[in-house]
């Protein structure tokens, strides 16, 4: 009942009371994104939804605009904190993990819940093996099992395999767990980065 009905009733009353204070942060960190590059304020980016379904998944530019793609050598997206492509304002949003703030949105339409497996690109839907594919049976989370206990410490790989504990282990008492060990995690900024061995998708343009 709850992961059937009761989740999604909670995702929206809570994102519905957060957007308030959502809108004061998007006046405030919004132009400081704006003025130091004149770029666009936010980033829509194409990932997998539930079933596989595609959508755009709502964050504050944190880059340079055209900034080159970069992977780690499993495929996941760099992240670093010394990465060039961040701006200035780019470094403290991802600490602070305000870039993923417009998300909010992304719970209204329905296209996330608050607590989930994060979304893998869309060509990570030919990487998947096994039964990796079942992080796909629920909504993608602004934040889950894997950014609570290990925010970005661990494999790809295994990030999948912990989504899938997750999915299996499905209660309300589990996700209140996940979101106060994140509001821990992000108040400490603990792991926020971590440094991997990173190849450049010449052409394309990242924004993760």
């Amino acid at each position: 009942m709850y992961r059937n009905f009761f989740k999604r009733i909670f995702d929206l009353v809570l994102a519905i009371i957060a957007l308030p204070f959502w809108l004061i942060i998007l006046l405030i960190i919004g132009p400081i994104i704006y003025i130091q590059d004149k770029g666009s304020i936010f980033y829509n980016a194409p990932r997998l939804g539930k079933d596989g379904k595609i959508f755009k998944m709502y964050k504050l530019r944190s880059m340079k605009m055209n900034a080159p793609d970069l992977r780690n050598e499993d495929g996941s997206t760099f992240n670093s904190e010394d990465d060039p492509r961040l701006t200035k304002i780019g470094v403290f949003i991802r600490k602070t993990s305000l870039d993923e703030t417009p998300q909010l949105i992304n719970i209204i339409k329905g296209d996330m819940s608050i607590i989930g497996p994060r979304p893998d690109l869309p060509e990570h839907m030919e990487l998947y093996e096994g039964n990796e594919a079942r992080k796909l049976e629920v909504r993608p989370g602004v934040t889950g099992f894997n950014q609570a206990y290990f925010r970005n410490t661990i494999p790809w790989k295994e990030r999948i395999q912990n989504d899938i504990y997750y999915i299996d282990h499905l209660t309300m008492w589990l996700d209140i767990r996940v979101f106060l060990k994140t509001a821990i995690s992000v108040l400490k900024r603990e792991a926020v980065f971590v440094e991997q061995k990173s190849e450049n998708k010449s052409g394309e343009k990242a924004n993760v």
